[in-house]
């Protein structure tokens, strides 16, 4: 499992901390997410034939802003 770190804008509440978990959670491949409010990262664990684009593009779907 090879893993993502993201720093991330835009993670306001408990409540889009859900939906960036949900969301990125149904992309074939992701196997672990942990979303850190207060350092606002994202780590993500995903298998090597997931796309990366698709990850980042699913976290900026959501409404934050990779930093």
């Amino acid at each position: 499992m090879d893993k993502l770190h993201y720093n991330i804008s835009g993670l306001i509440n408990t409540e889009k901390k859900t939906q960036i978990k949900n969301a990125l959670n149904k992309i074939d491949g992701v196997k672990m997410v942990n979303v850190d409010m207060a350092r606002g990262s994202i780590e993500v664990g995903y298998d090597p034939a997931t796309s990366k684009q698709s990850i980042a593009d699913c976290i900026e779907h959501v409404g934050c802003q990779i930093i």
